[in-house]
């Protein structure tokens, strides 16, 4: 069963102990609460600088998934599901790793889970467990202003992909100076992740998925690779993407209508339960990220499974109370 419910004014995120230094780590790389570009010192109001380097290898990456597509009737029926399963891994690298535990605290892991958890998020190549949660902070605490790495605000393709062509805005720099990451640098697991990242993005992400179906079931290396790593990678980027764009744009607020995340199905089922976004921003502290627990909602079934091998612990909840109190006050009326 979850852990006790919190009371809202207790989670949000504390006031800043240290510094630390932001944009590190690939210029611009990939990833749902990771940075776009590293900002330029100096930069004032909304000019950002395109980094055209990020451009062309999203290009370039976007057309080698189409290619891909058109290996799909040629692969063994084998490598797909490989290819589908590294999707899920990679999903949960995200949602149940850098998403709800390491951001947002929503429960605590055992040692093995989180160094499983780090791998899965190496396979998902979208900024180390560090970068992607202190960004994520800051899109929290100042959603939908310029301090917000992929604000809504500023339409559908920069906040789907745009944020990651231009350099940071300086006010995401700075507000995630000034945010507690005391927590993240005090994780052994965080840390290693971080120092051996770029090493662990190549095995994880490229090196693992393309060889398995190559040396186990005899599938070709070419297959392998445009399949199980291009074709997987750039799916679950867009899929996370979709939780900054059309979560924040589409969809009903019946917990809060004062701000821009939305309730979105579509998007709960392409990124195993992060759909449920108006409830998240509302009670980003909940480990279900969802009122509705389980239903359709993959990492929550794999949060509540971990708790029962004796992995995961202290499972936050809001209680049905607090949660109907909210939808009356400031609900936009829907189910």
């Amino acid at each position: 069963m979850p852990g006790p419910a919190v009371d809202a004014e207790k989670v949000p995120f504390r006031s800043a102990k240290e510094e630390i230094r932001a944009g590190v780590g690939v210029e611009g790389s990939e990833g749902g609460g990771g940075g776009g570009g590293r900002e330029r010192p100096g930069a004032r109001g909304h000019r950002q600088d395109i980094v055209w380097r990020n451009v062309f290898l999203m290009s370039l990456l976007h057309l080698a998934a189409v290619y891909s597509l058109v290996l799909i009737p040629k692969a063994q029926p084998l490598t797909l599901l490989w290819a589908y399963f590294c999707f899920l891994l990679t999903a949960l690298g995200v949602t149940a790793g850098a998403h709800r535990l390491w951001s947002h605290r929503s429960y605590k892991a055992k040692l093995p889970l989180r160094i499983f958890l780090a791998a899965a998020n190496s396979m998902a190549f979208q900024n180390d467990i560090f970068e992607w949660s202190r960004d994520h902070r800051v899109h929290h605490k100042y959603s939908e202003t310029d301090a917000d790495p992929h604000n809504a605000r500023r339409g559908f393709f920069f906040s789907h992909i745009g944020w990651l062509f231009v350099r940071k805005h300086r006010d995401v720099i700075e507000k995630g100076r000034k945010l507690d990451v005391t927590d993240l640098l005090a994780d052994p697991v965080v840390r290693f992740q971080r120092k051996y990242y770029k090493i662990t993005v190549v095995l994880m992400c490229f090196v693992v998925p393309t060889l398995v179906p190559w040396y186990i079931w005899g599938e070709s290396l070419w297959n392998s690779y445009f399949l199980a790593s291009i074709l997987r990678y750039t799916i679950s980027l867009n899929v996370t993407w979709l939780v900054n764009s059309v979560a924040h744009m589409y969809g009903n607020r019946p917990y809060d209508k004062h701000i821009s995340p939305r309730q979105n199905p579509l998007v709960t089922l392409g990124a195993i339960g992060e759909g449920f976004h108006n409830y998240h921003h509302t009670f980003p502290f909940d480990y279900s990220a969802s009122e509705f627990g389980l239903n359709f909602n993959p990492t929550t079934w794999f949060i509540d499974f971990m708790c029962w091998l004796g992995l995961a612990t202290d499972r936050k909840r809001a209680t049905k109370q607090m949660i109907e109190a909210r939808k009356a006050r400031t609900g936009d009326g829907s189910a």
